[in-house]
């Protein structure tokens, strides 16, 4: 197998059960929620992990090949199992396009089930500049070098990602190098469509760089202010607009403890904050009792990790953080005549429908 960039190692078990599964199989493709998408131009075929890394995917090879998500859009990336029919789609695929930094840290298990010596791997991560887990620190992630990700990460701020905050995604900046990174990876594996991945990618690159510009001077008159969010996602956003993130849990499926709830109301009170962000994913506890008790609202920030049929859609990451920017702005006081907010009654905070996958192997 072509790997674009190193694979990290981690330690995985994968049941004997699921490659006899496999071995059972007809050729198989997930049914998804995506929209029916026209013929490719080519009999290329891709798979994409995440939800961001599908839309900057989409944007890069447009209708040259076939773009399969690996992960249906209504299902949490923490809580997603692969399937036997997954494990054929990838032996079928020639390309897996992913976002790295562990955010897919069921991998290497499904690559090996997979046994297709001809699939290229494009890590989206290469050369970006990563913020640790725990530490708002920023320093370029060397894709040679191999990491010690043996760490303790039972402490506060650190979840079970690894060792680097994996979403790169959230800061358009980043977003840039990774969709610079899959169409360099594109154009290393089909020469024939460096026309097409240049110009497409350069189309989307413009309209990343326009949202940028329109973030930062947005949140220009909020520099060095603090923001609450729901789970540790935020770190790269608040990092590239002068911004300090908190966070109520590591990942999604943690339930706030006493001294977590404190320290958020600590936060909405030493920040003035009038709207803490949940976002679709996750329930409302928590959050509705901090909103009553301090007598602020609560809207939404999207992390891009879940969505409908319409979600692979580049244009719907666009339309997603320039909403987030909004719900932001006015937390901080902004305007609600000049930042459309998406204010949340108390109550109505409800998490997002998730589909329950096929028994199979969690890895």
């Amino acid at each position: 197998m072509t790997q674009l960039f190193p694979i990290r190692k981690t330690a995985l078990l994968v049941t004997a059960s699921l490659a006899i599964a496999v071995s059972g199989c007809e050729p198989a493709v997930r049914e998804t929620d995506s929209p029916t998408a026209e013929s490719p131009a080519t009999d290329l075929t891709l798979m994409t992990t995440i939800l961001p890394i599908t839309q900057f995917t989409n944007a890069v090879v447009g209708d040259r090949a076939e773009v399969i998500p690996l992960m249906p859009t209504n299902v949490d990336p923490h809580d997603f199992q692969a399937s036997p029919a997954d494990v054929k789609n990838l032996a079928n695929s020639r390309v897996l396009v992913k976002n790295g930094l562990e955010m897919e840290s069921f991998l290497e298990g499904l690559i090996a089930n997979a046994e297709n010596p001809n699939l290229t791997v494009i890590d989206s991560s290469g050369g970006i500049a990563t913020i640790s887990n725990g530490s708002g620190e920023g320093h370029s992630h060397d894709k040679t070098t191999d990491h010690n990700h043996d760490h303790d990460h039972g402490e506060a701020g650190h979840h079970d990602h690894g060792e680097f905050n994996p979403h790169i995604w959230l800061d358009p900046k980043r977003a840039i190098q990774q969709v610079k990174n899959i169409r360099d990876g594109m154009i290393a594996v089909d020469p024939e469509g460096t026309e097409i991945y240049t110009a497409n990618a350069a189309k989307f690159i413009a309209e990343l760089e326009a949202l940028d510009g329109e973030i930062t001077n947005k949140l220009a008159p909020f520099t060095g202010k603090t923001f609450v969010a729901f789970h540790d996602f935020a770190p790269y956003f608040a990092q590239s607009y002068n911004l300090k993130a908190e966070f109520m849990v590591d990942v999604p499926a943690d339930k706030p403890a006493p001294a977590d709830i404190k320290r958020v109301m600590d936060t909405v009170e030493a920040s003035n904050l009038k709207t803490i962000l949940t976002e679709p994913s996750a329930g409302e506890d928590g959050f509705e009792v901090i909103a009553k008790d301090m007598g602020v609202q609560v809207s939404i920030f999207n992390p891009i990790e879940v969505g409908g049929p319409e979600a692979v859609s580049p244009e719907y990451y666009l339309a997603t953080m320039r909403s987030n920017v909004n719900n932001l702005a006015t937390s901080f006081g902004a305007s609600t005549s000049t930042s459309t907010q998406s204010v949340l009654p108390l109550g109505a905070i409800r998490s997002v429908a998730m589909v329950p996958q096929r028994v199979g192997v969690r890895f």
